[in-house]
């Protein structure tokens, strides 16, 4: 078979090589790159296509079809699912991923980052102590260390002593009656650190016990 130079128009020349070149090039390419689409983007269009994939979790397949398998839609997506379980499970996070068509890593990513969401099983009791700028200044990390003696856990340890578990977050939302926290969802405001005898008064009408140990 002639070779693609030697196909050449009478009076033409190079010119016919270069356009039989290119012609024979298109041909050959798929329907993305000779839109100039490379196939990774290709494929990453189809990961964020709004259509929900069917998973094992019923549950699960129903919050993403509700919200939407769209990426902006994923903070829906995995509080609806945490309310389900309780918390985040790495079962549950892949199942997410597939429904969602994202990848993992940007799942349990987003999963991690937030505070409100949970990676482990929930205790019975939580405690949440702002650590803020406004809050800590005012005396909210010596509060932390306070709750840590009276609980016998330790801060941001999610499981805690199975019974309580005592984390930080950035802001609730109070930063006008620093020092706050939330002892099992209920605001706890204007602790008085310089006096250690209504500090413990004020822990003890939150509910939170003197040292529970594991």
């Amino acid at each position: 078979m002639p070779s693609v130079s030697a196909r050449r128009t009478p009076g033409r020349g190079r010119a016919a090589t270069a356009e039989l070149t290119i012609a024979e090039a298109v041909a050959s390419k798929k329907p993305w790159e000779t839109q100039g689409m490379t196939r990774s983007a290709a494929n990453a269009t189809a990961d964020t296509s709004p259509t929900a994939v069917e998973t094992g979790d019923a549950r699960i397949a129903q919050a993403v079809r509700r919200h939407g398998a769209r990426a902006d839609a994923l903070i829906e997506v995995l509080h609806q699912v945490q309310e389900i379980h309780g918390y985040l499970s790495p079962e549950s996070l892949r199942e997410v991923a597939v429904a969602m068509r994202l990848p993992l890593s940007r799942v349990h990513g987003v999963a991690s980052f937030y505070h409100l969401f949970r990676l482990e099983p929930p205790t019975a009791h939580r405690c949440a102590i702002c650590l803020g700028t406004a809050c800590y200044v005012k005396g909210g990390g010596q509060v932390a260390a306070r709750i840590e003696q009276r609980l016998g856990v330790r801060l941001d340890d999610p499981v805690g002593d199975g019974v309580w578990a005592l984390q930080h977050v950035s802001c609730l939302g109070a930063c006008g009656q620093a020092p706050v926290l939330v002892v099992d969802g209920e605001l706890v405001t204007r602790l008085p650190v310089d006096e250690p005898e209504q500090l413990e008064a004020r822990l003890d009408a939150a509910g939170l016990p003197q040292r529970i140990t594991t």
